[in-house]
């Protein structure tokens, strides 16, 4: 990757870190861990647009995640003033 593109994609490289480590984060105070979750770090190179892979994970921690979502929109429908 050029020195002009390393330096445009700093922001992008910068965020794709942070929300996988509070993805990760979050996931674990709910009790998940997702075995490959990582940034695709080579599409973003090849691309200018980086994407966190989920990977494969077992049914049983992916029914936690959607577990998870379903209380979390509860929660946000109840307290929402809209």
């Amino acid at each position: 990757m050029g020195e002009k593109v390393y330096r445009a994609t700093a922001d992008q490289r910068r965020q794709a870190a942070d929300v996988l480590d509070d993805l990760i984060t979050v996931l674990a105070l709910g009790g998940v861990k997702l075995p490959s979750v990582e940034v695709d770090w080579e599409h973003g190179r090849r691309t200018g647009c980086y994407l966190i892979g989920l990977g494969c994970a077992r049914p049983s921690a992916l029914l936690r995640v959607v577990d998870l979502l379903r209380k979390g929109l509860r929660y946000e429908r109840l307290t929402y003033d809209g």
